[in-house]
């Protein structure tokens, strides 16, 4: 059986050889289609792997967020809670200690306030009680951070970002503030340190968490945020973070949202996966059009070889010798196609990017993928066989008497 099949795709290929210039008129629908299809597909699979790439340089993989949720459904009308759960400084410190997988633990509590300055004039910032700054949200640049022992003692400091400790100084530099005393939600705090300039920041002054009352943060509960050491852990340490919840809060486990980041990998791949199908379904159009060219050239095939098939009939070859030829031809020319397709599509993609880029302004890179060939492969096999089964058909019924009498 191997060997008749290996007979048939070399008796196909010695026919596309006869008839090139025929063959490759009759397959240009499939080379287009093709060839749009593998453009298509290594642009989306680019654009994938940017987002990718973005989501993780702007938020960490390894991350677990705890969120309190205040609000509710009632008959699908969203509610605001009257009494509901949230984590304060103590309890946020015995959820720290109750982890049994290694994580680093940063608890933050975020509201718009009126800070006063020492000259009583006053700045609005978002004021942010916590219990240490996360690495890659800033930098000292001046002074000090409060330390886990001044959050500990309730120590009256704070450090501010760069906008706040500039629009403080007036002309002065920016570094003046330090050692000054201001007023933020009714606490007098000095501010020990400022932190290195941002793009596009707005002031911010950052106090121990410690120094806010529980009633204070239920107006707005802190979100919690713990770094895992490695992106495997992340899925148990969420399961621990929820089975502690459901214990320490049993009257009510609806209050809190357990997130990772790999939520929204996941949402973006679902996304892709869409927009891929869909546009995968539109080009496939123009891969059905080609298809057609390929049983268009094997009926005119059929009819030219009349001959040779009652010969071959009349010396012994079966329905299924005949059939087998013709579709290891349509599955040939299918191959032939798809590859010039292929080729034609990465062309495309090289003269396309560099227009996206210029445009766009966005380092992007059409990404050709193993998923990619492997479609291709499929579709064209696929095509050969479809378009094929026909023609094949045809030519498996001749009636040998009849074929070869047409001479």
């Amino acid at each position: 059986m191997l060997k008749k099949l290996l007979n048939s795709f070399a008796l196909a290929l010695h026919t596309i050889r006869t008839r090139l210039f025929h063959t490759l008129l009759s397959i240009l629908g499939i080379v287009i289609g093709v060839g749009a299809l593998v453009t298509v597909l290594s642009l989306i699979d680019g654009m994938e792997q940017y987002a990718r790439e973005q989501i993780t340089n702007t938020t960490s993989l390894k991350a677990v967020m705890i969120e309190t949720d205040t609000y509710k459904r009632v008959n699908d009308v969203r509610l605001q809670k009257e009494n509901y759960s949230y984590l304060t400084y103590e309890r946020f410190r015995a959820f720290d200690e109750a982890m049994t997988l290694p994580a680093t633990g940063y608890i933050a509590f975020k509201q718009n306030s009126e800070v006063q300055l020492p000259d009583s004039s006053s700045i609005g910032a978002v004021v942010q009680g916590i219990n240490t700054i996360h690495p890659t949200a800033a930098t000292i640049a001046t002074g000090r951070l409060f330390s886990p022992q001044d959050v500990a003692a309730k120590s009256p400091v704070a450090f501010v970002n760069h906008a706040f400790a500039k629009q403080a100084a007036g002309k002065s530099p920016a570094q003046t503030i330090i050692g000054q005393t201001i007023t933020c939600k009714a606490k007098a705090v000095k501010v020990i340190g400022v932190l290195q300039a941002q793009k596009q920041e707005q002031p911010e002054v950052y106090l121990p968490i410690s120094l806010f009352t529980d009633d204070e943060l239920k107006t707005d509960p802190p979100r919690v945020v713990f770094e895992v050491e490695n992106v495997e852990q992340v899925q148990a340490f969420k399961k621990n973070a929820e089975t502690w919840l459901k214990t320490e809060f049993a009257t009510d486990t609806t209050d809190f949202r357990v997130m990772t980041n790999e939520a929204r990998v996941e949402q973006a791949a679902k996304g892709f996966l869409l927009f891929r199908v869909i546009m995968g379904l539109i080009v496939g159009i123009s891969v059905i059009v080609g298809g057609i060219g390929v049983m268009n050239v094997l009926l005119i095939s059929i009819t030219e070889r009349t001959v040779e098939i009652g010969v071959r009939k009349a010396m012994g070859a079966k329905k299924r010798d005949i059939l087998l030829q013709f579709l290891a031809e349509s599955v040939t020319v299918s191959l032939f196609g798809s590859l010039l397709g292929l080729v034609l599509g990465i062309l495309a993609t090289l003269g396309i990017v560099p227009i996206i880029k210029a445009l766009t302004d966005v380092p992007f890179q059409a990404a050709y993928t193993l998923d990619t060939f492997l479609v291709i492969t499929i579709v064209a096999i696929v095509i050969g066989i479809v378009f094929g089964t026909y023609p094949a058909t045809r030519a498996a019924r001749l009636n040998p008497v009849e074929a070869i009498r047409r001479e």
